[in-house]
């Protein structure tokens, strides 16, 4: 998935992951995803697997 291996598995604890990089850390998950050589369709399609999507305006998931 990518060179950062520590990142969750567990979607509820990836979406907590994610989000918290987003407030904290970056501007855009395109951003966090290049930054991090992260493959945005895999995080996407699980956190969609748990009924969130990425909200461009707030910059997290919900």
């Amino acid at each position: 998935m990518s060179e950062y291996t520590n990142i969750p598995k567990d979607p509820a604890m990836l979406l907590s992951f994610v989000n918290m990089k987003l407030r904290d850390e970056y501007a855009s998950f395109d951003e966090m995803c290049k930054s991090m050589n992260l493959n945005p369709r895999v995080i996407t399609s699980t956190l969609k697997f748990i009924d969130y999507e990425y909200d461009e305006e707030l910059n997290q998931f919900t």
